[in-house]
């Protein structure tokens, strides 16, 4: 809260408490017939309560600082985010750059490989990109026995009498 509207808080509630005095004094006076002494005494409740209005003034006045404050603290704390927005945009952009430029896998055929399928024409027509819809049967050019591999990553040797069945 700010010191301007707490003033005034306090100021007002002070002023309207001693306010009372002067209207109470003013009661026995009417009760007692004291013109005069009504007189006196409404001039200090026409005192306080002007004080106190001057109080709310202060108040009203302290909560349009507050306010503006509040909005301008609004303001920084959006500019903020939309500059965090942008960098982490930036960053964002940048990663996604990384990975497209130099950070690819490559895929390389062994000499084995390249044996097997020697001087087959479709060979050089899967490298030019013009394979229209012909299976590649390296599967038959290549016959070896299913490896399983144990949990330290060594092939282990299959037993030719074993047969697996998986029913679902």
């Amino acid at each position: 809260m700010h010191a301007k509207t707490m003033e005034g808080l306090a100021g007002a509630s002070m002023n309207m408490k001693m306010m009372n005095t002067p209207f109470r004094v003013y009661q026995e006076a009417e009760r007692r017939g004291d013109t005069s002494v009504m007189e006196r005494a409404m001039g200090y409740v026409g005192e306080t309560a002007d004080k106190a209005e001057d109080y709310q003034k202060k108040i009203e006045k302290g909560m349009k600082e507050e306010a503006k404050e509040a909005r301008e603290k609004a303001k920084s704390e959006q500019e903020n985010a939309v500059r965090k927005r942008k960098e982490e945009r930036g960053e964002q952009e940048k990663r996604i750059a990384e990975s497209r430029n130099g950070n690819t896998d490559t895929v390389s055929i062994s000499e084995n490989g390249k044996a097997i399928l020697g001087d087959r024409s479709d060979l050089a027509q899967a490298q030019a990109g013009t394979v229209s819809n012909m299976p590649v049967e390296t599967a038959d050019a290549v016959k070896t026995e299913p490896v399983i591999y144990t949990k330290t990553g060594e092939a282990a040797k299959s037993e030719s009498g074993t047969n697996i069945s998986v029913s679902a």
